[in-house]
């Protein structure tokens, strides 16, 4: 797999003060190589430049025409509780002190501003910036070195499967794989296949749950012509079509106790006899199943043949749960969010610290397949390029809020439609609550200006 580049980019700085000479003196002092600094005398353009540039440090004059110091600080921390807000001022209090820390500043400098101070301060801020930086080219780099065959993983449990695959793959002709529904357990099969002696044939899967009972058996091993009414050609069945490659039978907990006696055998002997004839066909083909079940219990009340439970556990992978993998949390949510960006061609650069606490406090029931959805979901549903707790689904934001209502939402007509749709709807709302203020619908959707214009014109909205 080639590996990719990981530039570090400069960290950015925005200053906003109504005092031109002010600003001057503040870039000039703090001007060095990797520090981008963007000044504006002017509050609503200020806030174009925090979110068009989602900088780490902002400077901040407390008394300004149009909007104050404080006010653009509860915005600024509404769109990103990370940035660091400093809050300079020639009328301190302790009062409007403690209420700027209270809102989220991390710093109050009185004027005239001191430049060793401001440096000294800035420094610390810069330093905090850049590790922040190195920690995400850490984690570009582990996100490269934990992929597997498709799947994502530092976690123990994740390393020992990957190890256990590489181990089996060259050798076993059956495997079972169990694990919980969304742990990846397809994934898994197709990793055996990829590192098996049969990876140039081809692999062929069969979802036992989506089979009707009456079919299993031609679905499986084909028919002649004349076996049974309508089989009007010979036909060819999964086990022939897979023939020098791998067999993925998916939910086979629901195959239905014959077809089982029928696999044992083909599992024995490598050949399969077509419905309506009497002459066996020789086939080399590897079998992975996977359940979702216990497949003991299922022994135990004579859903599940024994002898076919050994034969493919002789190699058994269990897929562990999200849950039981907390710490791949990060690593997931990276990888999905960088697929999600190239697929909706969104500049999505990661998730808010209160969205990751949101995100990590979940108990995951549907695994990965279900971060993958809600990551999907926060994606699509965005105007912004960092996903923030607003963007998740309903039941991740508030889950007790959405069992209360999932009842009736039911048996509501569904409302799902398109991602146009959604867009143009949020553009909408937005518009109304800003009583047609293109800048204030901007800033409460977390865009700038110039990408609500684009977004307005997209959708002609007036």
């Amino acid at each position: 797999m080639e590996s990719k580049t990981f530039i570090t980019p400069a960290v950015k700085l925005v200053a906003v003060d109504d005092t031109a000479s002010s600003l001057e003196l503040v870039a000039e002092s703090l001007q060095q190589e990797g520090l981008a600094i963007y000044t504006s005398t002017d509050p609503e353009e200020g806030l174009d430049l925090v979110f068009h540039e989602h900088p780490q440090i902002v400077l901040l004059d407390l008394v300004m025409p149009k909007m104050s110091g404080l006010e653009m600080l509860e915005r600024i921390i509404a769109f990103d509780p990370a940035i660091d807000v400093i809050l300079m001022t020639a009328h301190y209090t302790s009062e409007t002190a403690v209420e700027a820390i209270q809102k989220g500043a991390c710093d109050y400098l009185n004027k005239p501003i001191s430049i060793p101070a401001l440096r000294a301060r800035v420094e610390r801020l810069l330093a905090d910036a850049r590790q922040r930086q190195r920690a995400l080219e850490l984690d570009h780099e582990l996100l490269e070195s934990s992929r597997f065959e498709g799947m994502i993983g530092r976690s123990p449990l994740m390393w020992d499967l990957f190890a256990r695959i590489r181990r089996v793959a060259r050798h076993y002709r059956s495997a079972l794989i169990v694990g919980p529904t969304g742990t990846g357990k397809d994934l898994v099969a197709r990793a055996l296949h990829n590192l098996s002696p049969a990876s140039g044939g081809r692999f062929v899967t069969c979802n036992c749950s989506a089979v009707v009972e009456t079919l299993f058996e031609s679905e499986l091993f084909g028919y002649v012509k004349g076996a049974f009414t309508g089989a009007t050609a010979d036909k060819m069945g999964l086990f022939e079509f897979a023939h020098g490659g791998t067999l993925f039978l998916d939910e086979i907990g629901d195959m239905p106790l014959a077809t089982q006696a029928k696999l044992l055998r083909v599992l024995q002997n490598q050949e399969v006899t077509r419905v309506g004839s009497v002459t066996p066909r020789q086939v080399d083909v590897r079998v992975v199943a996977a359940t979702n079940r216990d497949v003991p219990e299922m022994i135990a009340q004579k859903q599940f043949r024994e002898d076919l439970y050994y034969r493919l556990a002789m190699v058994e992978l269990r897929t562990p749960s999200l849950a039981e993998r907390k710490e791949d949390l990060p690593l997931l949510e990276k990888f999905f969010l960088e697929r999600f960006a190239v697929q909706f061609d969104k500049p999505i650069h990661g998730l808010t610290r209160r969205a990751q606490i949101v995100l990590a406090r979940h108990s995951w029931p549907g695994n990965v397949r279900e971060l993958e959805n809600v990551l999907g979901h926060a994606a699509m549903m965005t105007m912004s390029d960092t996903l923030d707790v607003e963007d998740l689904p309903e039941s991740i934001r508030r889950p007790e809020h959405w069992k209360a209502e999932a009842a009736a939402a039911s048996l509501a007509p569904d409302a799902a439609g398109s991602f146009e749709d959604h867009e143009r709807e949020l553009l909408t709302d937005a518009l109304q609550r800003a009583g047609g203020n293109q800048s204030e619908a901007a800033r409460i959707l977390r865009i700038s200006r110039d990408r609500m214009r684009y977004k307005m014109g997209k959708y002609n909205l007036r």
